[in-house]
């Protein structure tokens, strides 16, 4: 595919959007296991702010930029994981909105590339938007600053600054990066990124003033972006490039070429570009936020933005807190009980539970590295697994069977499949099933059932306008999951 050469960094603005929402909804979330999974982390879970996740509420306060901004809003950029692309439509269908593209990558390379492929989608047929640009996994108390703060930001860059988002630190913060500025007419001026300090240099940077911590949001002209990674890190930029000339188009998913992506050089954003700016020929200013922020990076970080008792216990969910302190108890599926503790939190899930101390929860992401190395599933998936169809939960499992409850949205279908090792037997609870077995095709209602044989090719559909719940048994020498055949998908899976 051609691709439109982006204007002069920093020229006036092309016609159409002039503002781009860009969210990155690439990362893991490791450091919130074992509630955020690699098949589901952090950003898709509605960790605060009731049933909204993370990812929706960056898209919405984005949205927000639309009030009182006379420039025009584009639909949201969405970056994210190929292993993900349904997870993201089908939240931001939760909240109407129709994104501008999807752009998937195979494999994660960082922000950096990440940024870079959003900025070559933004400057096509001659457009050369703003791109606001921030994390799909961080909280905002105050969504009125937070616009107010964009805002300006967005001023900046249509002038041709790249501007920073500063976050007005309240503690002496070791696990953030700083960004020091200095006056310069009606915005200040970068003069230095800090990296993580430790505790008596956090203390000065505080006392001192002028340090804001670095909170991963951007906001610079398309082309402002494609200069300075060309400037800086030449070998990211053409890698990008081959990738996007090879990419192909699937409705609103976008895939850069699997094999050019896989050979871009990882790395972030601020290794890459804006630390190399002050100094350099690029403007980069900074933004201050005082706006209730928190990225989330723990479970730490959740414990500080959560609702407290008189003695700084959160609880969510099913949970019961006794003679305790500063604690977190984080309950998904059963009752949770805690007597006695000071500075803990306590995480369940329907097949996982940690227990650790609060000042120490960065350290679970090592418990994720073993889990891995050990081949172990909890790592990856949670018991109850989302597909674009709906949902099972792996109910009870034994030797030779397995019991699952399947949630199949209304107009949905599974893949017409078959396996080579199990039998199954399916059970209506709600809901109406449209069972494809071979060459015939049945309706079942509530309470009826149906024998799926070793080898059958067969389909599960649901042709109602409400949720289908089935119980499944599985029978068999072996069944895992990828004991799949598929010979039509409806979502492209191979």
């Amino acid at each position: 595919m051609s691709q439109t050469l982006p204007q002069r960094p920093g020229a006036g603005p092309a016609p159409g959007p002039t503002v781009q929402p860009v969210i990155m909804a690439g990362g893991s979330g490791t450091r919130l296991w074992p509630l955020s999974r690699a098949g589901y982390p952090k950003q898709f879970l509605a960790l605060v702010g009731g049933k909204t996740s993370l990812f929706q509420q960056a898209v919405l306060r984005l949205q927000g930029l639309a009030k009182g901004n006379a420039a025009s809003l584009a639909a949201p950029l969405v970056v994210g994981n190929e292993e993900h692309r349904f997870l993201l439509l089908e939240q931001l269908r939760e909240q109407g909105i129709d994104p501008q593209a999807l752009l998937l990558e195979p494999i994660g390379r960082n922000t950096a590339p990440a940024l870079t492929l959003a900025a070559l989608a933004a400057v096509q047929h001659g457009a050369d938007p703003v791109l606001v640009v921030t994390p799909a996994d961080q909280t905002v108390a105050d969504e009125a600053a937070f616009a107010l703060a964009l805002g300006q930001a967005v001023a900046l860059a249509q002038a041709g600054a790249i501007a920073i988002v500063g976050i007005t630190p309240d503690r002496p913060e070791t696990g953030y990066g700083y960004v020091r500025s200095l006056p310069d007419g009606d915005a200040r001026r970068v003069s230095q990124f800090v990296e993580k300090p430790d505790l008596a240099t956090a203390k000065r940077y505080l006392a001192e003033g002028g340090y804001l911590w670095n909170g991963g949001m951007f906001v610079l002209r398309a082309s402002v972006w494609l200069a300075a990674i060309q400037d800086f890190r030449p070998d990211i930029a053409a890698a990008v490039r081959l990738a996007w000339d090879a990419r192909t188009l699937d409705l609103k998913f976008v895939r850069p070429g699997q094999a050019e992506f896989a050979a871009v050089p990882a790395e972030s954003i601020d290794y890459a570009v804006m630390e190399r700016c002050p100094g350099s020929g690029f403007d980069i200013r900074v933004v201050e936020l005082d706006a209730g922020w928190n990225d989330l990076g723990g479970w730490e970080a959740v414990w500080q933005v959560a609702a407290k008792d008189a003695q700084g216990n959160a609880a969510v969910g099913d949970a019961i807190i006794r003679d305790s302190r500063n604690t977190l108890v984080q309950a998904s599926s059963r009752l949770v009980s805690v007597v006695g503790l000071s500075d803990v939190v306590v995480v369940e899930t329907a097949d996982a539970v940690l227990v650790t101390d609060r000042r120490r929860s960065q350290e679970v992401k090592q418990i994720v590295q073993q889990l891995g190395s050990d081949g172990r599933g909890e790592h990856n998936l949670h018991r109850k697994v989302h597909r674009p169809w709906g949902w099972y939960d792996s109910v009870d499992s034994g030797p030779r069977f397995q019991v699952k409850r399947i949630m199949v949205k209304p107009g949905a279908a599974l893949s017409l499949q078959m396996h080579h090792h199990r039998a199954e037997h399916w059970i209506v609870v709600s809901g109406t099933a449209e069972v494809t077995v071979g060459d015939k095709t049945i309706l079942l209602g509530e309470n009826q059932s149906t024998y799926i044989p070793l080898g059958q090719t067969h389909r599960l559909a649901n042709p109602g306008k409400v949720p289908l719940e089935i119980i499944e048994v599985q029978s068999g020498s072996y069944l895992g999951e990828d004991d799949i055949v598929r010979f039509e998908d409806s979502y492209g899976r191979p």
